[in-house]
Formats: structure tokens, C-alpha cells, sequence
């Protein structure tokens, strides 16, 4: 069959991911009426419908949502061709990594200044994946992935356990004496909400009697916990190597007591198979962040 064009393909795969035509214009630049016709353009030469009109909204058809999931990664693939392409055209190399949010934004990026300083011929694509994938249908060279060594299909190499401490901003510290961890069970907590047992485990680990509070605020991420705490809305209790800057800055306070380690561990992942020869100057490379890191 003829292959629909790619502004077509693009004005569905934007108006699928938002839910909206409206939306998928405001990305593209189109007017909301252009990509609404654009998608009734690309129903008519596929021969069926992508939404269904919904009042004045549209909900995707089942098949639909199958050609949008799988339209998603093959406009990633092309859009990862074209840079490497691009890079490759200014005698450069290209590497597509997927990440986690917080280790990105408190971990990786802090970094990538020696990284470029000493790499200056590669450049780095850095994209948000939460869970494993499947690397020959999502086209990373690289993925930053916490939890177990069980991604199917892939090598994995050990980067760092998690240490899990206890932390607030000073000014919170001095006004309730958190120098004594007890004075605890009085202070506002912030919590992870896909750990929220975390203050718990470690009151216990602590020897404190007592519960912590659970009236605090929940984030769903690492970033915002520490944000929080950092403008002291409540004690955290995240990952050491998230804060580290923040603690010699003297912009938070590690407490007193024990330090929590997790079972599950960060991974620099892979396909298997020889690697690129940018691959394996990340690899070096973050490995030499670790060494200082424990230096």
C-alpha cells in the first residue's frame, strides 16, 4: 500500500498522545481545524477510523491506539536516524539515552560538562523511560535503570546501590532540634508516594518508639521530595547521591542516625553485541565518575 504522508502520520500521532486536536495544533503549529482534517485525510486512506467523536472531544478507536502506540516508536526511530545523521554530517556521533527523571536531573546532568569537555565529538540525546523496553523496537543506544538485574535481553552494568538518609532544610532542623532524631515523630514529613513506608523503616531502624507522621505532603518524584524539603515543608528521607551538592552546600542537613540501603541497585544498560565506539566512551566515562564519586 502507499504509505500515508508524514505530516499525516505526525498530526495523529501528536493528536493520540494529547487526546486533542487542539493540542496536537498548539505542538505542530497548526490550527486545530488543519489537523482534524489531516486525520480525516489519513482515516480515509487507511480505510477505517482513528477516533471516535466524542461531544466536542475524541477518544481513540482500538485500532487507533495500536497504530498510535506503534506509530510513537517508529517516530522516535526516525527522529533518533535524523540526528545521527545529522551528527555524523558535522563528523560528530549521536547517543539516544533513556533515563529516569530525578537521576537525570540530580545525578547525570551535573556532569555532562566534563563529559562534553572530554567528549566533545558526541552528543547526547536524553529521553525519559520509567520501565525496561524493548531495545530493538525503542532505538536507545543506552538506559539508566533501577530496580533488579532482570532486563530480558540486555547487558547490565552495576553503577550503585541507593543509601537512603534523612534530610532537612536548617532552618527546620534548628526549630525543632532534629539534632535529637525522637523530636521526629513532631515534624511535618515529606513522603514518596511509591515509598511511603520509607520513615517507617527507618524509625524503626533508628530505634525510635513511636510512628511517623502520615499527614505530610506525597510527590511522585524524587525531585519534587527534595524540592520540598529543601523550602522546608517537611524531613525527607531520599537517596544520599540525589542531595550530595545540596548537603555541601549547606543548603540541607543530613540528621543523625542510620542509613537505609535498598536491595535494588542503578544500571547503565544495553543490547547485547559489540558497541559503538560512543557507547563505549559513556561507559568509560560514567565509570569514572563512580571511582571519584568513591574516591
Amino acid at each position: 500500500m502507499r504509505l500515508p504522508s508524514l505530516t499525516h502520520l505526525r498530526c495523529f500521532e501528536s493528536a493520540a498522545r494529547h487526546q486533542s486536536f487542539t493540542a496536537a495544533g498548539e505542538e505542530i503549529g497548526l490550527t486545530q481545524s488543519a489537523v482534524s482534517k489531516k486525520v480525516k485525510e489519513l482515516e480515509a486512506d487507511l480505510g477505517f477510523a482513528l477516533f471516535q467523536r466524542v461531544g466536542r472531544g475524541v477518544v481513540l478507536t482500538a485500532a487507533g491506539a495500536s497504530l498510535a502506540a506503534d506509530l510513537a516508536q517508529d517516530l522516535g526511530a526516525l527522529r533518533n536516524s535524523v540526528q545521527k545523521a545529522v551528527a555524523a554530517g558535522a563528523g560528530r556521533s549521536a547517543l539516544r539515552i533513556a533515563v529516569l527523571p530525578t537521576f537525570a536531573n540530580r545525578w547525570l546532568i551535573p556532569r555532562l560538562p566534563d563529559f562534553f569537555a572530554r567528549y566533545p565529538e558526541i552528543e547526547l540525546s536524553l529521553s525519559t523511560r520509567l520501565e525496561p523496553f524493548d531495545f530493538a523496537r525503542d532505538p536507545f543506544d543506552l538506559a539508566i535503570h533501577y530496580g533488579r538485574d532482570n532486563w530480558p535481553g540486555a547487558r547490565m552494568v552495576e553503577l550503585f546501590g541507593e543509601q537512603m538518609v534523612p534530610i532537612a532544610a536548617p532552618r527546620l532542623f534548628a526549630s525543632h532540634d532534629l539534632g535529637n532524631v525522637t523530636k521526629l515523630t513532631d515534624v511535618p514529613l515529606v513522603h514518596l508516594e511509591s515509598r511511603s513506608d520509607a520513615w517507617a523503616d527507618w524509625f524503626l531502624a533508628a530505634e525510635i518508639t513511636g510512628q511517623p507522621r502520615q499527614d505530610g505532603r506525597y510527590f511522585d518524584q524524587y525531585s519534587m521530595v527534595i524540592g520540598a524539603a529543601t523550602v522546608g515543608l517537611g524531613a525527607a528521607i531520599v537517596p544520599f547521591d540525589m542531595v550530595a551538592a545540596e548537603l555541601d552546600a549547606g543548603t540541607l542537613v543530613q540528621l543523625p542516625g542510620p542509613v537505609l540501603r535498598s536491595s535494588k541497585r542503578y544500571y547503565l544498560t544495553r543490547p547485547h553485541g559489540a558497541a559503538p565506539e560512543a557507547v563505549r566512551k559513556f561507559e568509560t566515562w560514567i565509570t569514572r565518575q563512580l571511582r571519584q564519586r568513591t574516591g
